[in-house]
C-alpha cells in the first residue's frame, strides 16, 4: 500500500510551497490540500505567466492529475469561484480535475464580518488576520456550529444557513459593529450554486481507496509550522494545524500512512502580520531582503517583515514534523550580500538555549554565526556542482546543524530554476 508524502512550510508561511508542489506533481497522481483557507496564497510562475492559488491545490497545472480540497480546509464560495474561473480562462479544466470534500467547512458571509469585528474590538492587540473569515469559521467548526460543503446538498440548507446567520448577527450586535451584508450575501449564494457544479466527495474514502490502488499522493499544507495553532507563536497563529499531523486529520489518513515529509524554508526568514520574530531586521539589510525578494503577500499584498535564517526555529519545526527532506527557497535573493548571518542559538535572560521558547520575550537575543556571501548570480546554475563554494558551505552547514539533507534548492521563481540533488 502506498503512503502519502507531505509538503509543508517550516517558517511563518510564504516559503514558496506552491512552486515546489508544481515541480513535484509529475511524480504524483493525486495532490490534496489538507488545511487552511483562502488567506494562503501560493504563487507559481512558468511559461512567462504568474498564477496565485488560494484554495485550489497547486497540482492543478499538471494535466491529468486529480486534485482534492480536503476536509481540513475552510472554503469561501465567492473566492473559490473567482479563483476557479480565472484558472478556467487559462485553459485548465477544473471540473474534471478537482474534487471537494463534503466535510470541508464553509466560510459564510457573516464569518468575514465577524473577523473584522473581532479585530476591531482588539484595538492595539490585533492579531493581524487577513479578514477572510477563517478564524470564525474554525471557531464554529470546533464549537460544533459549522456548516460544511456537504450541507449544500441537504434539503435543510436554507434553514441551516438562517440559523448560523442569526447566531452570528447576535454576536455582531453585542459588539456594536455596523455592517451591510446584502451584496456580499448575494454574491455568496450565486457562488454556492457554482460550487455545486464540482464533484463533492467523501474524501477520506477517496484518498484511502487511492492508496490501496497503489496511487501516489502528495498532501499540500498552507501557511507554516510556526503559525500552527498548537505549536506556533501563539496567539499570533492561524486557526488550523499546519504541521504534518494536520495531514492525517485534514485528509483522513492514518499516521502510519505518512511517507516522505518535505519541509520548505527560505534561505532567510519572513513573517506577515503581528507576532514575535527573533531574527527580524529593522535596518537596510532587512529592506534589501524585502525589495530584492519581492516580499509582499500573494493574496493580501501586505509587506513581509524580513530577517536572517533562524536555525533554532527551523530545527524545532523539523522535530515537530518529522521532516525527511529539506527544500531551500529564494537563495538567489542574497546573491549580492557580502556577509550572511544565521541564528544558531538564543540568549534569554543571560542563559543560552537551542530550544524554541514557550513565549518569545523582549530579552531574547539571537546568537549568530556569520558566513561569507557568495556574491554571484545563482540563477545561472543548473547543477549543485555549479554553485560557488561559499554557497555550498552555507547549504552544508544547514544540513549538519539540522541532520536533514537539503534535496531541492530554488534559485528563482520559475519552475525551471530548481536544482534537485
Amino acid at each position: 500500500m502506498k503512503k502519502v508524502d507531505v509538503i509543508l512550510g517550516l517558517q511563518w508561511g510564504d516559503e514558496g510551497k506552491g512552486k515546489v508542489v508544481d515541480v513535484l506533481t509529475p511524480s504524483y497522481e493525486v495532490v490534496a490540500r489538507f488545511q487552511g483557507g483562502p488567506n494562503a496564497g501560493h504563487t507559481l510562475e512558468f511559461n512567462g505567466e504568474k498564477y496565485v492559488l488560494r484554495s485550489i491545490p497547486s497540482g492543478i497545472f499538471q494535466g491529468g492529475k486529480t486534485n482534492i480540497i480536503g476536509n481540513g480546509v475552510v472554503l469561501d464560495a465567492i473566492l473559490f469561484r473567482a479563483e476557479a474561473e480565472e484558472l478556467a480562462r487559462s485553459g485548465h479544466d477544473l471540473k474534471r480535475q478537482l474534487s471537494i470534500s463534503k466535510k470541508a467547512h464553509l466560510i459564510l458571509p457573516t464569518h468575514r464580518i465577524l473577523d473584522a469585528a473581532y479585530e476591531a474590538a482588539k484595538g492595539s492587540a490585533k492579531i493581524g488576520t487577513t479578514g477572510k473569515g477563517i478564524g470564525p469559521t474554525y471557531t464554529d467548526k470546533v464549537s460544533r456550529n459549522g456548516m460544511r460543503v456537504g450541507d449544500l446538498l441537504s434539503p435543510d440548507f436554507d434553514t441551516l444557513y438562517a440559523q448560523a446567520k442569526a447566531r452570528h448577527e447576535k454576536i455582531l450586535r453585542s459588539l456594536g459593529y455596523e455592517y451591510d451584508i446584502a451584496e456580499l450575501e448575494k454574491q455568496w449564494f450565486e457562488a454556492v450554486e457554482y460550487l455545486k457544479g464540482f464533484r463533492i466527495i467523501d474524501s477520506e474514502y477517496f484518498v484511502n481507496d487511492a492508496l490501496r490502488e497503489g496511487k501516489s499522493i502528495l498532501a499540500e499544507g498552507a501557511q507554516g509550522t510556526l503559525l500552527d495553532v498548537d505549536f506556533g507563536s501563539y496567539p499570533f497563529v492561524t486557526s488550523s494545524n499546519t504541521v504534518c499531523a494536520g495531514a492525517c486529520t485534514g485528509l483522513g489518513v492514518a499516521p502510519n500512512r505518512i511517507g516522505e515529509v518535505y519541509g520548505i524554508f527560505k534561505a532567510y526568514c519572513t513573517r506577515v502580520g503581528s507576532g514575535p520574530f527573533p531574527t527580524e531586521l529593522f535596518d537596510e539589510t532587512g529592506e534589501r531582503l524585502c525589495e530584492i525578494g519581492h516580499e509582499f503577500g500573494a493574496v493580501t499584498g501586505r509587506r513581509r517583515r524580513c530577517g536572517w535564517l533562524d536555525l533554532v526555529a527551523l530545527k524545532y519545526s523539523i522535530m515537530i514534523n518529522g521532516v525527511t527532506q529539506l527544500i531551500m527557497m529564494k537563495s538567489d535573493v542574497m546573491n549580492t550580500f557580502e556577509t550572511i548571518r544565521v541564528a544558531t542559538a538564543y540568549e534569554i535572560g543571560g542563559r543560552r538555549t537551542g530550544e524554541f521558547p514557550y513565549t518569545v520575550t523582549d530579552d531574547l537575543r539571537p546568537v549568530y554565526t556569520e558566513f561569507e556571501g557568495w556574491q554571484c548570480d545563482l540563477r545561472t546554475c543548473r547543477r549543485y556542482e555549479e554553485f560557488p563554494e561559499a554557497f555550498r558551505r552555507y547549504v552544508e552547514f544547514i544540513e549538519r546543524e539540522t541532520g536533514v539533507p537539503v534535496k531541492i534548492i530554488s534559485v528563482g521563481p520559475d519552475r525551471g530554476e530548481t536544482i534537485v540533488r
